[in-house]
């Protein structure tokens, strides 16, 4: 019979207890993030970012922090749906791509609603050289505003960058996209 003298392996057994520890953790810290940050209506998701050539963890960011995923969703200022699509945004939407009868209603559908935020946001994403700060900033702000503060040297020095967002919301909506947008990218990135 064998005998193993057990004190001379304690110190690798430390070790391979000590990593089982870390991979454990590792992957629960994974999984709870992925509750808090959820991707729901991911085939409309990805089939409207890849139609408008956009990030589709930016858009899932953008619904997250816009409606919670709630298709229901509605603003005091009357935006609707899970991208907070606006009345005037939804109408000028439905016209340039040429959605018949629409009706208001619409915006609360989950397919509309994700295809007009991708388009609108290709839109501002033009507008803005391609420019993500400006883009959000735009997206819940307005584009006139945004540009406005471009030409504002207490917003902007330059012309081309935000230096400040004068509207609250605003700026705290632009770092909470922004935060979710690299959570995102960091939990669903394979």
């Amino acid at each position: 019979m064998l005998l193993i003298d057990i004190s001379k392996y304690k110190k690798i057994l430390k070790l391979i207890v000590i990593i089982l520890v870390l991979v454990i953790g590792f992957y629960s810290i994974h999984a709870i993030f992925k509750i808090i940050y959820p991707i729901y209506y991911e085939d409309l998701i990805l089939r409207y970012a890849k139609k408008y050539d956009l990030d589709p963890y930016l858009i899932t960011a953008i619904i997250r922090t816009e409606s919670k995923f709630d298709e229901k969703a509605k603003s005091h200022r009357e935006a609707k749906g899970l991208m907070q699509i606006a009345p005037i945004t939804g109408n000028w939407a439905s016209k340039e791509l040429k959605i018949d009868k629409y009706d208001e209603t619409f915006l609360f559908i989950p397919e509309i609603n994700i295809m007009m935020g991708c388009w609108y946001l290709n839109r501002l994403r033009s507008e803005f050289d391609g420019n993500l700060e400006l883009m959000l900033a735009a997206y819940n702000g307005g584009s006139g505003n945004v540009n406005k503060w471009l030409k504002d040297i207490r917003y902007s020095k330059d012309g081309e960058t935000l230096e400040d967002i004068p509207f609250p919301e605003t700026k705290n909506y632009v770092k909470k996209v922004k935060r979710s947008y690299k959570i995102y990218k960091i939990l669903y990135t394979k």
